[in-house]
């Protein structure tokens, strides 16, 4: 069996550290800042009509192939595309806006 390679120019202690997506996300949870833009999106994806658009997709999609004949995860697959489609983009504005803000007013 062989063991892994140890990459020359690679430093193994950096494996230790968190990337800056790690940190960026534990900053976003320490802070309660990550459950505050969840509600925010949940809140403007309700008053835009992204949740009733999503759930007439649903069903749509559940009525065309026979409701016993489709899974959760054949659900999410096809549905997960076109959600990401319709949210809107004064909607992904808002919360990258929001995520800079928080960002700039963290020290890593």
């Amino acid at each position: 069996m062989r063991a892994s390679l140890h990459r020359p120019g690679e430093d193994l202690h950096k494996r230790d550290e968190p990337s800056l997506q790690e940190a960026i996300n534990l900053k976003l949870v320490e802070s309660g800042e990550k459950e505050k833009l969840k509600d925010l999106l949940r809140e403007r994806l309700i008053e835009c009509g992204w949740k009733d658009e999503l759930k007439a997709q649903c069903r749509a999609f559940t009525r065309k192939r026979g409701r016993s004949n489709v899974t959760i995860d054949e659900l999410v697959r096809a549905i997960t595309p076109k959600g990401r489609a319709l949210v809107p983009d004064d909607v992904k504005a808002e919360l990258l806006q929001r995520i800079r803000t928080f960002l700039l007013s963290v020290q890593f």
